[in-house]
């Protein structure tokens, strides 16, 4: 051996235990919430500015909008900027049928714009997403096979949209079953699970109308189980305050940005997995 050989091998040792290999893999689960979503975008910023690596990452409804992108290395501010220009008639089309009012077709158009046509295999960071089987009510876990199907499975709203037919499946939103994706994440390979829970915080008022009380009888159906769902194996849950935001009306995006980024910083503190260098790269090594 040269002198310069063992100072070289201690440290690529000290690289190996301090980096990626030996840590525990992270994986972040981004719930549903329809237009509260953009609350999404905040969250991942603050965890990229801190330093905290996803090496997994799943989502449900507007949650695997966000996961997707994300899963494909797309920048923060461009998934931001998507979030923004995102509202009910940009993402639908008026298509009525026995099934449903409008087909979300266009919420595909819109991925498609950035990231093209993946299938899951190609995704830099592990990427799965939940659905519900409507014919069968039994979850859905979709992680192969083409990307942009399962994200429109995902979020379709029952009784709006018509449901998408998938793998011999008829998909809708997966909120129903598990509205923020944590089960599915350590089978994945990640050691510690962060949560992006965008109802846990919602406080509910009285309804005004009969809209407004199948609304709030949906949600907290929802939001129970979910509490029971993420009630252990998640190391940091994150719950942003949104109650002031409408989960139906879009045009306050910014805000709602503002909002996840403040939560998960607030979140973050005291709380410090080992980090590695910033990137997109997850267990896998995918490139």
């Amino acid at each position: 051996m040269t002198d310069g050989t063992i100072p070289r091998w201690r440290e690529r040792v000290r690289r190996l235990v301090h980096g990626r290999r030996l840590r525990r893999p992270i994986g972040l689960a981004l719930g549903g919430g329809a237009t509260l979503g953009a609350a999404h975008v905040g969250a991942l910023r603050a965890l990229e500015e801190a330093g905290v690596p996803v090496d997994v990452v799943s989502g449900t409804s507007i949650g695997a909008v966000a996961a997707a992108l994300y899963a494909f290395a797309v920048p923060i501010d461009d998934i931001e900027a998507v979030a923004l220009d995102m509202n009910w008639l940009s993402i639908s089309s008026f298509a009525p049928s026995r099934l449903g009012l409008l087909a979300n077709r266009r919420l595909g158009d819109v991925l498609r714009a950035e990231i093209g046509e993946p299938d899951f295999a190609d995704a830099r960071i592990p990427l799965t997403m939940i659905a519900t089987d409507v014919s069968h009510g039994r979850r859905v876990v979709l992680d192969a096979g083409p990307v942009i199907p399962a994200v429109m499975g995902s979020t379709c709203v029952p009784g709006i949209f018509q449901p998408v037919e998938h793998d011999g499946a008829l998909l809708i939103d997966g909120g129903l079953v598990e509205n923020v994706p944590t089960s599915v994440l350590r089978p994945m390979g990640a050691r510690t699970v962060i949560a992006i829970d965008l109802n846990a915080a919602r406080e509910f008022q009285e309804p005004d109308d009969v809209i407004d009380v199948i609304l709030n009888a949906t949600d907290i159906a929802i939001n129970n189980a979910t509490h029971l769902q993420t009630r252990r194996g998640v190391d940091l849950h994150v719950a942003p305050r949104l109650s002031s935001h409408s989960r139906f009306r879009s045009g306050r995006g910014a805000q709602l940005v503002r909002d996840g980024y403040e939560a998960t910083r607030r979140a973050l503190r005291g709380w410090r997995p080992v980090r590695r260098p910033a990137g997109r790269d997850g267990p896998s090594g995918r490139q």
